[in-house]
């Protein structure tokens, strides 16, 4: 009896896993076959996209799009704006968010609740009623149309959260770590950049993750901060192709592919890490 017990338990089991892997693999397919789609589109002409099958693999591989989409689009200049603003902007949140979350919540001071009550209260302004004021401050400090009037605000918006995550983290590690260090005779930065940051790249990496999609995707202060089109962001530069190459969809996909890819690649670079940040906060709650 126990036998057959096992038996059925193992089946059962196995059918699960099976049906478990089948949903599993579907939802895969859901998930990564629009971006198959934008490959075959970036890779047809007008009249194979209206007339032709808009869901299946082009005729004739057009990879002229790509270069056409470089050159006279200006996808190269839209998309080595977008790396400098995201690149610049998400490091000086990760420095000036670790410093804080390690102030606030590992040392000992009157002000360090208020100060980070203070902070996470940025989370609730909407991005949309900041539009005007700063428009007028970066206005009246000259740095409209610069790289600056997108990386200061990107960087406004990103501490709170990163500040959030950070401090989570730094909540969970013993302090008799800091303490070794210290009577090993490392001082308080050394502690921080040889014990500390070391125990949060997992956060240090799902904060990378977050500032990067929040600022590679921001359109609005984008369209509104910057009118030079060599200031221009890629989400700027693929609006405007769309009113210049209005009979070219092909060099639009192409641009499009370019914009997404970046993506792409940062989250499989660090998606071990943004798990581990995962596992590590459902372990501590």
């Amino acid at each position: 009896m126990k036998t057959a017990e096992v038996r059925l338990r193992k089946k059962t089991t196995f059918i699960r896993n099976i049906i478990i892997q089948a949903f599993l693999i579907v939802v895969a397919i859901v998930q990564i076959y629009p971006l198959i789609w934008l490959a075959f589109f970036s890779l047809k002409d007008n009249s194979e996209i209206f007339s032709g099958d808009v869901l299946g693999l082009p005729d004739k591989f057009l990879w002229s799009n790509y270069s056409k989409a470089l050159s006279d689009g200006n996808v190269l200049t839209y998309f080595f704006n977008s790396v400098l603003v995201t690149s610049v902007s998400i490091l000086l949140v990760l420095i000036l968010s670790s410093m804080t979350g390690y102030a606030i919540t590992r040392m000992n001071w009157k002000l360090s609740s208020i100060t980070m009550t203070t902070i996470l209260l940025g989370m609730m302004v909407p991005i949309q009623a900041t539009l005007l004021p700063l428009f007028m401050v970066l206005k009246n400090l000259h740095l409209l149309n610069t790289y600056w009037s997108l990386i200061i605000p990107y960087v406004a918006f990103g501490i709170p959260m990163a500040v959030f995550i950070l401090g989570s983290f730094y909540k969970g590690i013993p302090r008799e770590m800091e303490e070794s260090a210290v009577m090993d005779g490392c001082g308080i930065y050394r502690t921080f950049f040889s014990i500390i940051l070391p125990l949060v790249r997992p956060a240090i990496a799902t904060v990378a993750i977050f500032t990067f999609l929040s600022c590679w995707n921001e359109l609005m202060f984008a369209v509104t901060f910057i009118n030079k089109e060599s200031y221009q962001t890629l989400t700027v530069g693929m609006m405007s192709m769309v009113g210049t190459y209005i009979t070219q969809w092909g060099i639009i996909g192409a641009g499009l592919m370019i914009t997404t890819l970046p993506t792409v690649m940062i989250y499989l670079i660090l998606n071990r890490q943004v798990q581990q940040s995962m596992i590590a906060g459902a372990v501590k709650g």
